[in-house]
């Protein structure tokens, strides 16, 4: 969400940059990266937006003929960031995404027909459908999609956040579960918040996947993290607990849930908040 949606222009883009960390300015090359950036990861199926980091995913049940899943923040969402409480569905997208390789090479791009589901509220997520089946990617670039678990992760599990935009990644571990995360008017539920250091993310790094550690599982999706120590503002997200308490530290850093999309498939696979049971925000 806000803090690392990391925008290319603001001209380009300043209805989406009102409420959000711009990239760090000047070529891409000569930005000095953080030391807990590392080149030793697998680029396969993470993409790069104009603005974000994203992946292919595939669901657990998914065929080679099914159309490939983009999945990025909702804060990503070309039209601008949703608001409190609201959510997109089954919207028409023509979204460009850059395909990389293990080595973090691009190899081609690939295009969104279709919104399938974004919001910034319970979790911060934009799941776009490609004009693509996985087998046609498979085929034209050789690139296979990251697995989307269906399982809530652990405490303690090692995973790795791996950014398309900067072909950089990160590595630390699940540190704790956020029973609310409030930034300004948004609030995410059951947030995962980062162990430090290690997974001090910055502006671009908005969308990445977080797989577990030696695994192509997706487990949650990157977004945000506590900038200046402010307290539920923006760039500053605070931590509400269960009794009400609210606390906020500086350089904490934070993803969110993805596994409730399964909760919410229909009988032809394809995502229908009318599901019944379905846990995403509706």
């Amino acid at each position: 969400m806000k803090i690392l949606i990391g925008l290319l222009s603001i001209a380009i883009f300043s209805s989406l940059s009102a409420n959000a960390l711009p990239l760090p300015t000047g070529p891409r090359a000569s930005v000095l990266l953080p030391n807990t950036f590392t080149t030793a990861y697998n680029f396969e199926g993470t993409v790069e937006l104009s603005n974000c980091s994203g992946s292919l995913i595939r669901l657990e049940n998914a065929k080679d003929s099914d159309f490939g899943l983009i999945l990025t923040n909702g804060h990503c969402y070309e039209g601008g960031m949703p608001k409190p409480g609201t959510f997109i569905t089954n919207r028409p997208s023509s979204r460009r995404f850059t395909l990389l390789d293990a080595g973090a090479n691009a190899v081609g791009s690939v295009s969104a027909t279709q919104v399938l589901y974004a919001t910034m509220t319970k979790t911060d997520m934009t799941v776009y459908k490609l004009n693509m089946t996985y087998a046609d990617i498979l085929s034209r670039y050789k690139i296979h999609p990251l697995a989307l678990s269906s399982h809530h992760p652990a405490v303690g599990q090692p995973i790795e956040v791996i950014s398309g935009y900067w072909q950089r990644g990160y590595s630390c571990a699940i540190e704790a579960f956020v029973n609310k995360l409030q930034e300004d008017g948004w609030e995410s539920m059951d947030s995962i918040r980062y162990t430090r250091p290690g997974c001090e993310v910055i502006g671009g790094t908005s969308g990445s996947p977080i797989l577990l550690t030696g695994t192509r599982t997706v487990i949650g999706v990157n977004n945000t993290g506590n900038e200046d120590g402010g307290r539920c503002t923006i760039n500053n997200p605070c931590e509400i607990d269960g009794s009400g308490n609210v606390s906020a530290h500086l350089g904490y850093s934070y993803a969110q849930e993805t596994y409730w999309i399964y909760s919410c498939l229909d009988s032809s696979n394809s995502i229908d908040i009318n599901t019944p049971g379905c846990q995403l925000f509706h």
